[in-house]
């Protein structure tokens, strides 16, 4: 196993193609999609033919950033997984920050402290200037992390429109960002 990056308690790394299953498990919990698909699950071969040949191609097309298995650093477990990449058009000096995890690992920081890590990483170590997140606006467990890595809220964002029938789609989505420049100051 490559390690990407670890922390006090967590270890990411680089999904391989034997993952399948992991991603697929996550993505049938209702309470993990709630705020993504409404609950419904994702289909084990959108993610076996989608979702991971492009998680894998994506470390190719974008070195040192990508989407991340995370594990227990104590027992190895499946905690879920984070993201720091570029959105397909934009500027390769900016990321988005994304997590999704288990509901077992709900409720235990997990999703700060990888994150804070990523954040760490994507300023110290890949040059990037800003990095960004977004969720939906009733979101509030994300928006609280979002928070606790000083992250500001820069705006809100409409609803997709393949996400209508999540809780809270007629609130749309928010965006939270955070520079370089103050994630040295705080």
């Amino acid at each position: 196993m490559e390690i990407y990056l670890e922390t006090e308690r967590l270890v990411l790394r680089r999904f391989t193609a034997d993952d399948a299953d992991l991603l697929i498990e996550l993505d049938s919990d209702p309470a993990v999609m709630r705020y993504l698909s409404g609950g419904e699950a994702t289909a084990p071969e959108v993610v076996r033919d989608r979702h991971l040949p492009y998680i894998i191609a994506g470390y190719e097309k974008h070195p040192g950033l990508g989407l991340f298995a995370a594990h227990e650093r104590d027992g190895g477990a499946f905690v879920g997984w984070f993201h720091l990449r570029p959105e397909p058009d934009g500027p390769l000096d900016e990321a988005e920050l994304g997590y999704r995890l288990r509901q077992a690992s709900w409720g235990k920081g997990y999703a700060t402290e990888g994150s804070q890590a990523l954040l760490q990483k994507g300023f110290a170590e890949l040059g990037l200037c800003a990095i960004w997140a977004a969720t939906m606006a009733m979101n509030s467990g994300s928006r609280r992390v979002m928070e606790k890595l000083s992250m500001s809220l820069t705006g809100t964002l409409p609803t997709p429109d393949d996400m209508m029938t999540v809780e809270g789609a007629e609130h749309g989505g928010v965006r939270y960002e955070i520079t370089k420049e103050r994630w040295e100051q705080r």
